[in-house]
Order: structure tokens, then C-alpha cells, then sequence
């Protein structure tokens, strides 16, 4: 009997081909167990489907022969496979080694190491500090803003911060020196987290500045009250980039011996697309009411950060045509944006996760809505002002959008 080809990784990231002589399908490791990228050819991607678990090397072989009616063929099969294999993109032992190994140097690591300096940002001190003055200078964007009395949380983007840097500044530069005795409580997107789970770590978090401090006393009380929604010592902390971004605009701002309590807010995926609140799920009800518990013993000592970016239209993001900032849909997606920016400045958590859910499976793809509904019921009596709206053209045919808000108790 042929051999049963592995299934391939359902966490994945593929995509078409963006090099212009190398059409296919280009698949690489969102989860960073491996640097590997590879462009799989037409006739090999056309192949994929059958590795599913269900299918057998012959059955592969008979599909390649079928394909091109050449019998020497068959060997691509056995090179398809050998190389998903050794790139660890199959569900077999090859890959779960490679998984449990990076999983265990993250847990053994003693800080989490800045993943995107150099590519995100600057990777030197020195140039970030320029860079990052640039986007906060008052010559750059926006002018002058008003921080409200009471401030007690800002809502900036996880974009790339060259591409929304006019939201980061009007977020950012509401804090000053003086906030830097806070604990920035910092949630961002799980893009690649399990939904329902919210990932923690002790770690520092290293950028070029230096090390931000993580409030350990708060993250062990959140791991002994938040119950079995916590993803202790989380892995997608290691790469996860929207976070990152933010402790570098906050250390940048408030300088780089600053407390945070880093947290990873999973999907709340069941809810949008079952129904139901998202603390219908009793591990998630426990993990937001202890979560609100902190707001309430230490509310005069935390900030709130909220890392998020909001619609994904276009080709990029599976739509069926392309998008384009302040044009066409994008002048309605904008509309939608802003209804839910209103309920979220008001307060009005119903009516926000309601808009999320109502519109068929959130068809606006905002992927900041679980750190969104975990701020409002963790601190239900934040009121937001909208500083700045933006959509940004990601690539020529996909759009983001997002926004600098202030939060004010």
C-alpha cells in the first residue's frame, strides 16, 4: 500500500507569488518555527490538496502523470514532498521537533528579543530615536492636541509604523515623560494566538532603547485568577508584532526603563461567527473579570495601550476585488469604522461587539476587535475621542485602517 502523505500545516501563510518570474503559490511560517519560504510552481501547487492525510504518494503521482502526460514526472512527487518536509511545513515529527524546540528556547530565553528592529523599524538607537522623532515632531503631521485631565488609555495602530505614523503620532504624543511611573497595560492582536486565550509572559520586552519591564507581580495574579483562557509564557509573544511597535513608541515617548503588562487577546471567533457574548465562554468570562479586578485595586498606577488596526479590504485579504484608500467601498468601509469608533468611545460595549457580529462573519476583517471588547469590559467607565482616522494602501489592491484615540476615565 502507498504511503499516506502528511497533512499540510493548517497554520500557514499562503499567498500568490509576488515575483514576477516565479508564478505559484508562495508559503512561509507565520509562526517563525522556520525561515523558510518557498514558491511552489502551478503544476506542484495543484498537488497540495492532496496532502490532507487521506491521500496517498501514488495517488500524487497519478495526478502529476495526469497533468503532464509524462511518466518522469512522477519523481517531482517525491521532491514536493521531501521538501515540505524538510522546511517543516507538514504535520509530521520533522515538524512537531521544530515546534517543541522553538517553543522551549522561548520559555528558556530570559527576555523577549525585539523581532522586528531592522525590518519594522530601525534597528539602531540612535536611528529609531531620529525616525521616531520625525513622526512625533510637530513640523510632521497633525499639529497640536489636547490631552484630556484624566487621561487613562491611548488606541493606536499596529500597521507598519511608516504607514500609519500619523495615527501612532496622534496617540503617542498625548503621553509625556511624566507617565513613565505607570504600568502601561498593553493589549494587542493574537494574529497567530488560539481564539478565547490570552497570552502572558514575564519577560522584558528588548527594542534598541533597551528593556521594558514586565510588572511580574501583576502577570502572576492575572495567571492565578484568569484561570485556563491563559496562554502562560504565550510562544507568539517571540514574534508577535503588535505589542512590539508599541513599547517602542512608549519608550520613545516615556524613555526606556518603563513597566508594561504585555497581553495577547486571541479572537473571540466563536462569538462573531456562533453567536452569543464572547464571555459566554466561562474561561474568557473569568479571564476578563479578573482583568477588570486589576483596573479596579490599581487603576491611578495603569495606562492602557491598545494595539490595534481595524478594516482589511481587498485582494491581500481574500475579497474578491481591489481596494483603495477614500475611493469606491472604501468611502462606506470608512462610515462602518467610524460607527464602531463611536460606541467604542462611548462606552457602549453591546453595541460595538453587536456591529462586529452583524455583519456577516465581521466582513470588515477588524482585526483589533477582541483587544477592543476586552478594554471595555475591563474598564467600562473609559470614554474615547477620536484624534485621527486613517486607511492606508497596504499594496495596490489592499487597504487598512486605523485610528489614534484617547481614553479618558
Amino acid at each position: 500500500m502507498s504511503q499516506l502523505l502528511p497533512r499540510l500545516r493548517g497554520n500557514l501563510d499562503l499567498m500568490p507569488s509576488p515575483v514576477e518570474d516565479r508564478p505559484g503559490l508562495l508559503i512561509r511560517d507565520g509562526y517563525h518555527y522556520t525561515p523558510t519560504t518557498l514558491i511552489i510552481p502551478p503544476l506542484l501547487a495543484a498537488c497540495l490538496e492532496l496532502f490532507d492525510g487521506q491521500h496517498s504518494v501514488r495517488e500524487m503521482k497519478d495526478r502529476l502523470y495526469e497533468l503532464t502526460d509524462d511518466l518522469e514526472a512522477s519523481g517531482l512527487a517525491d521532491h514536493l514532498l521531501d521538501t515540505l518536509d524538510k522546511a517543516g511545513f507538514l504535520e509530521n515529527e520533522t515538524y512537531f521537533a521544530i515546534r517543541d524546540d522553538a517553543h522551549r528556547g522561548f520559555a528558556e530565553t530570559p527576555v523577549r528579543y525585539a523581532a522586528h528592529s531592522g525590518t519594522g523599524y530601525p534597528g539602531d538607537a540612535v536611528q529609531l530615536n531620529d525616525v521616531f522623532g520625525q513622526y512625533m515632531s510637530d513640523d510632521a503631521g497633525i499639529g497640536p492636541l489636547v490631552r484630556p485631565a484624566k487621561l487613562i488609555g491611548i488606541a493606536a495602530p499596529h500597521v507598519s509604523p511608516f504607514g500609519g505614523w500619523e495615527s501612532y503620532q496622534a496617540a503617542y504624543r498625548l503621553l509625556t515623560p511624566a507617565d513613565r511611573d505607570r504600568v502601561f497595560v498593553v493589549l494587542g492582536t493574537s494574529h497567530y494566538g488560539e481564539p478565547d486565550r490570552f497570552g502572558l509572559t514575564r519577560k522584558p520586552y528588548l527594542t534598541p532603547y533597551g528593556a521594558a519591564r514586565t510588572e511580574v507581580a501583576m502577570v502572576d495574579r492575572l495567571e492565578k485568577e484568569g484561570g485556563a483562557a491563559v496562554a502562560m509564557e504565550d510562544y507568539c509573544h517571540s514574534f508577535e508584532h503588535s505589542i512590539e511597535f508599541q513599547i517602542a513608541f512608549l519608550q520613545h515617548m516615556c524613555g526606556p526603563d518603563i513597566r508594561i503588562l504585555p497581553i495577547l487577546c486571541g479572537s473571540f471567533a466563536r462569538s462573531i461567527y456562533e453567536g452569543g457574548k464572547p464571555e459566554a465562554n466561562d474561561d474568557v468570562k473569568r479571564f476578563l473579570g479578573a482583568l477588570g479586578d486589576l483596573n479596579a485595586r490599581e487603576a491611578d498606577r495603569l495606562m492602557w495601550v491598545l494595539g490595534i488596526d481595524m478594516a482589511h479590504m481587498g485582494n491581500r485579504y481574500e475579497d474578491q476585488h481591489p481596494a483603495v484608500a477614500g475611493e469606491g467601498e472604501m468611502v462606506e468601509v470608512e462610515q462602518r469604522d467610524r460607527n464602531r469608533i463611536q460606541s467604542m468611545n462611548a462606552g457602549e460595549v453591546d453595541a460595538f461587539w453587536s456591529q462586529v457580529q452583524g455583519s456577516k462573519g465581521d466582513d470588515l476583517k477588524w482585526c483589533g476587535s477582541s483587544p477592543v471588547y476586552t478594554f471595555m469590559k475591563a474598564v467600562p467607565e473609559a470614554r474615547g475621542l477620536l484624534q485621527r482616522y486613517q486607511q492606508w494602501n497596504i499594496d495596490e489592491q489592499s487597504v487598512v485602517s486605523f485610528a489614534g484615540i484617547a481614553y479618558q476615565r
